[in-house]
């Protein structure tokens, strides 16, 4: 009897401590108090597994979220369904700013498809404006992607155009003569002037300002830059660009990383050792200015620097190209100086020296021999010295750049009519 009944007793006593623990794990969290212990099958107010005890529900939910794994897919390009129609000839052409030449232009702009013409002094030799906007109207006609046409239009010793009466009374004057004429203000509108000019020419494209810092009477770049330090460099890249972007002007910073106190390169190899810190805390600071006020495109000196690479010249090298995309946090067109220079012939080849520009990260190449440099450039995509995938990755940075300057639309630019609307 007495076993009997202690039995009971056991049963009563269990099922009153199962009907407490179904209370407090049915009403205590109801009431927002946070029980010391879970069981794996109540998950109700329980931190997620992994989390203390004393962890707050707000505090889980706003956990980051754990990698599922899955892969990002890239967004497609806006550029892509013009690329996608596009054959490998004609996306090489886009990465040619080739030289204009004497004969045949219209008929190289129909075979090679060109990015654009760089415009030189002989094409303005005896002309008038009306013959050149004819001039390059016709190119624009007959191209089916709207061409850059460019011009080295700095002021002082470097004007293509207003040297020549026919188009201005007397040659822009250089970046001292304005800033010893007027301050900075100078810069201001002697920019609208230069870019209202070039504009009603049909040149979308001013190969400028120059951004070097050259303070010695006796470096090579003295006269073309303006001859006060960094900073006052800088200033000056600034307010020529701003005004450049507000005119719908292409601006062209050059020569990067900054052409210092060294010898023409157009006259063969020269080799700059100054120290990297001397670039960081003197010669980037125009082309940061530059950048940071919507310049489209840099273009790299044949300089070789060996504090970042010292055996190619910077528009050959992958190292320099770096720093400007990295350090400077550029995104825009990067394109070589003039392949045709002998800073580059002393180094390779007509045919090798476009490749290498493309293999360093150059987007555009200045090119005096186009028709053999953009034969060595499909040549190495077929051979698989180059893949398509890098020939794209380029041509959507120059299209980029020419929808911001106006010259087509990504939206519905999907057959040849409309690139010749654009044009």
């Amino acid at each position: 009897m007495l076993k009997k009944f202690a039995g009971w007793l056991a049963l009563i006593v269990t099922a009153g401590l199962l009907l407490a623990f179904s209370v407090c794990f049915l009403l205590f969290p109801a009431l927002g108090i946070q029980l010391p212990f879970c069981l794996p099958s109540i998950q109700w107010g329980c931190p997620e597994e992994g989390a203390s005890a004393s962890t707050s529900v707000g505090a889980i939910s706003s956990a980051p979220v754990q990698n599922t794994g899955e892969e990002t897919v890239p967004q497609a390009h806006p550029a892509d369904p013009l690329l996608e129609q596009m054959t490998l000839e004609e996306k090489v052409g886009q990465l040619f700013f080739a030289r204009c030449p004497d004969t045949g232009a219209l008929e190289e702009i129909q075979l090679l498809h060109p990015a654009g013409y760089v415009l030189f002094g002989r094409d303005f030799e005896g002309q008038t404006p009306d013959s050149v906007h004819s001039t390059i109207a016709s190119y624009q006609q007959v191209s089916e992607i709207p061409l850059l046409i460019g011009v080295d239009e700095e002021g002082g010793s470097v004007v293509r155009v207003s040297r020549y009466e026919a188009f201005r009374r007397w040659p822009f004057q250089s970046p001292q003569e304005l800033f010893e004429e007027d301050g900075s203000a100078a810069f201001v509108y002697d920019t609208a002037e230069k870019d209202r000019l070039l504009a009603d020419l049909g040149i979308n494209v001013n190969l400028a300002p120059v951004c070097d810092v050259s303070t010695d009477t006796d470096d090579y770049m003295y006269d073309r830059t303006l001859g006060q330090d960094a900073e006052a460099t800088a200033e000056y890249v600034r307010i020529t660009v701003e005004q450049m972007v507000h005119d719908n002007m292409g601006a062209v910073l050059k020569h990067f990383p900054g052409y210092g106190p060294n010898d023409n390169t157009h006259d063969g190899i020269a080799t700059d050792t100054r120290s990297l810190d001397s670039y960081y805390a003197s010669d980037f600071l125009p082309f940061q200015a530059g950048i940071a006020a919507g310049a489209g495109a840099v273009l790299v000196s044949h300089l070789i620097v060996e504090c970042m690479d010292d055996r190619a010249p910077a528009s050959l090298s992958a190292a320099v190209h770096d720093i400007l995309r990295t350090a400077l946090d550029f995104d825009g067109v990067v394109m070589t100086d003039d392949l045709s220079m002998e800073a580059i012939g002393a180094f390779a080849g007509d045919t090798d020296a476009a490749v290498l520009a493309i293999q360093a990260g150059n987007d555009l190449l200045i090119s005096s021999d186009f028709a053999t440099q953009h034969q060595a450039v499909v040549d190495a995509v077929r051979n698989g010295v180059l893949t398509e995938a890098q020939i794209d990755e380029h041509v959507r940075r120059v299209l980029d750049w020419k929808q911001s300057l106006g010259l087509l639309s990504f939206e519905d630019t999907t057959t040849q009519q409309d690139w010749e609307n654009a044009a």
